[in-house]
C-alpha cells in the first residue's frame, strides 16, 4: 500500500507522486485493452520513406557516380599540374603508366562509399632481374580526399610491415586478416569513408573513419583515421574541405577498373 507521510511543504510532491502513479495505471489498462498488433504500430515508423535505386548484380547502383567504366578517363585528371590522366587503358581496365604521376578525380567528394577492383601483374621481376618483394611488390594505393590512403600491394606471400600491406589504412592500422588473392587475380575494395570535420578556426571537430571491405571480407572496422597517412612521422589533421579521389603511381604496374562512388 502506497502511502504519504506528510511535512511541511511535503503535499505538492505527494500529490505529484500520485498522479505520476495513477496515469502509469491508466495507461496500463489502455495497453490490456489494444491487441498484439496495435501494441506493434506503436513503434511503427513511416517517415521518411527511402528513395528506390537498382542495384543489379555486377553494375554499379543507379544513384553512384561511375568514375571508370572500362572506355577512359573522362572522369579523371593528372594529380600534378591537372592535365589529362597519363594512364593507359586497355582490355576494360585502366593501369598505371610508370612516371605518369598519380591520377585524381576532377569531381570532390567528402562522404562516400567507393568500390574498385584492381590487380597486380604476375612478373614482378625487377630491374636487377631479382623478384621484388615487401613495399616493391605492385605498389599502389587508394587516396580519399588525397589524404587518406588504402595501401595497394601485392601482400600474397610477401613479407612486408603489417601496417603497410594490403587493406591497411598506411602506417596507420593493420588490417584484420590478409585477404589477398594471387598476382593476376581481380580484386575488389568496398569502402566507406566518413570525412573529417573541421570549424571555422580550422580545427578539427569530427575524426575521419573507414570501413573497408576486401574480397568481401572486412579487414577495417570503422577505423578512427589519425590524419593524413605519411611515409615518414607522425599523421597529423590539417584543415579542408571536399576533396578528390586519388589513386597512386608508384611505379609498379598495377590496373583497376569498375570504379564507382556514392555520395553519402
Amino acid at each position: 500500500m502506497n502511502t504519504c507521510h506528510f511535512k511541511r511543504g511535503a503535499l505538492p510532491v505527494c500529490l505529484s507522486f500520485l498522479s505520476a502513479l495513477c496515469i502509469t495505471n491508466v495507461q496500463a489498462a489502455d495497453a490490456a485493452k489494444k491487441e498484439p498488433w496495435q501494441l506493434a504500430q506503436e513503434t511503427e515508423v513511416w517517415e521518411p520513406v527511402p528513395p528506390v535505386i537498382q542495384a543489379s548484380a555486377n553494375a554499379a547502383p543507379s544513384d553512384a557516380i561511375v568514375l571508370f567504366d572500362g572506355k577512359n578517363l573522362n572522369q579523371w585528371q593528372a594529380a600534378e599540374g591537372g592535365g589529362a590522366a597519363g594512364w593507359k587503358i586497355a582490355d576494360g581496365a585502366v593501369t598505371v603508366t610508370p612516371k605518369k604521376g598519380d591520377i585524381k578525380t576532377k569531381e570532390s567528394f567528402c562522404d562516400v562509399q567507393l568500390h574498385i577492383e584492381w590487380k597486380t601483374p604476375t612478373n614482378f621481376i625487377g630491374d636487377d632481374g631479382k623478384p621484388q618483394e615487401s613495399q616493391g611488390r605492385s605498389n599502389s594505393g587508394v587516396f580519399f580526399q588525397e589524404r587518406y590512403e588504402i595501401q595497394v600491394l601485392d601482400s600474397y606471400n610477401n613479407k612486408t610491415y603489417p601496417n603497410g600491406q594490403v587493406g591497411s589504412v598506411y602506417k596507420q592500422s593493420i588490417p584484420l586478416v590478409n585477404a589477398a588473392r594471387a598476382p593476376g587475380e581481380w580484386q575488389t575494395y568496398d569502402i566507406v569513408f566518413t570525412a573529417p570535420k573541421f570549424d571555422s578556426a580550422q580545427k578539427l571537430t569530427a575524426p575521419g573513419y573507414v570501413t573497408v571491405l576486401h574480397n568481401g571480407v572486412l579487414v577495417q572496422n570503422h577505423f578512427e583515421i589519425q590524419g593524413a597517412t605519411e611515409w615518414i612521422g607522425k599523421p597529423v589533421y590539417k584543415a579542408h574541405g571536399c576533396a578528390p579521389l586519388r589513386l597512386q603511381d608508384h611505379g609498379n604496374l598495377v590496373s583497376f577498373r569498375n570504379i564507382w562512388v556514392r555520395k553519402l
